[in-house]
């Protein structure tokens, strides 16, 4: 009788599975090919995706979906920075915009959305600035009720000015984490997940001179963070306890006498917190791929895989974690890599989605 039940509950949680609708969703810049943000219906059992809707608007370079999976809010990277916000159409796909509110800064490039639903924030690159928006009732945005800018330099010749990178909120909506690419520093600070504000921690991390630290990631089990620098290619492993962060390893991400210019762009760990992927850019244009230490969280450089495309400047698994989707932005073209789960090797299936300047990759399943 057991085993009867057993059965009839993995037959249902399999139906259910095979009912869910998984879209993928894409940021562009536009002013090539694509027009703004692009959805497909992405099938999980062969990796094939069809496109279902195109929302047009300007470079929205990041993006970051609502904890209820009802909202999309886009970045509009451009001098006047803008942020959009769209409601997401789960049984068709479709995206249809609510409002556009200012990103308080130049070029915004990442956007991350709190736990609570409740608010929205941005980063900026060249202004140097982040802004905390409020979500509205209707899922639109509110005007910004807190901006923060960086101030500082460091020695590289892109680092004259503060270039925030990042906005990543710890997963109790307690500490925002954002990585300074102009100040080789991490900064964190305390958030109010109730007013929207911001308090500087008396913990900033300074990375070594020239590093460019780029985008943060939590471990799946909330011990260790992993951050990737954009200029000296290097991640950097900490250990994480109540908002402070200590770093124990930093390791080259590059190929082994790998002497051509690169730039690191984004991280991910796998949903089974086996394995770390890094992408390169530049004439580098592959994943880095590591292992990592299930009792310390330390990282081992165990291959490289190519993109098969030019600038992977974003990447990211399905919901089922079995394919990795590489955005190439100058080959226009989205790759889909088979992952092997027990070893985190990649294997190309030989599907590409044409896709104009790729450089966002988000998901969603309902």
């Amino acid at each position: 009788m057991k085993q009867f039940f057993t059965a009839l509950f993995s037959f249902v949680s399999l139906l259910s599975l095979a009912q869910k609708q998984t879209y993928l969703l894409v940021g562009t810049y536009t002013a090539g090919k694509s027009k703004g943000i692009h959805v497909y219906r992405f099938n999980s059992g062969n990796g094939e995706a069809s496109l279902v809707d195109s929302a047009v608007t300007a470079n929205p370079s990041y993006l970051a979906v609502s904890p209820n999976e009802d909202f999309v809010y886009a970045v509009n990277e451009q001098s006047s920075g803008k942020v959009t916000a769209f409601r997401f159409n789960v049984a068709n796909g479709h995206l249809t915009e609510l409002n556009q509110q200012s990103s308080m800064g130049a070029d915004p490039c990442y956007i991350t959305v709190a736990n609570n639903g409740k608010w929205v924030v941005v980063g900026n690159y060249s202004s140097g600035t982040l802004a905390v928006l409020p979500v509205q009732a209707d899922g639109s945005l509110g005007a910004a009720v807190t901006e923060v800018q960086h101030r500082g330099s460091s020695v590289h010749a892109r680092q004259q000015s503060p270039h925030v990178h990042a906005t990543v909120l710890s997963e109790n909506n307690r500490f925002l984490y954002v990585p300074d690419l102009g100040k080789d520093k991490l900064m964190i600070y305390a958030f109010n997940d109730q007013t929207g504000s911001l308090t500087p921690k008396d913990t900033t991390l300074k990375l070594a001179d020239a590093s460019g630290p780029r985008h943060f990631i939590f471990h799946p089990n909330g011990r260790w963070g992993y951050l990737v620098q954009e200029l000296s290619g290097n991640v950097t492993a900490f250990q994480y306890n109540n908002g402070d962060l200590k770093p124990f390893q930093t390791i080259s991400a590059l190929p082994k006498g790998f002497t051509k210019p690169f730039s690191g762009a984004d991280i991910h760990v796998s949903a089974d917190g086996r394995f770390l992927y890094a992408s390169l850019r530049d004439e580098a244009n592959t994943l880095a791929i590591f292992s990592i230490n299930k009792a310390t969280g330390g990282l081992r450089l165990i291959g490289h895989q190519s993109t098969l495309g030019k600038t992977p400047r974003n990447f990211n698994f399905d919901p089922t974690g079995n394919y990795l989707l590489a955005a190439n932005q100058n080959s226009d073209d989205i790759v889909v890599f088979k992952v092997n789960k027990k070893t985190g090797k990649l294997k190309d299936t030989g599907i590409k989605i044409d896709v104009g300047n790729p450089v966002c990759i988000k998901w969603i399943t309902q």
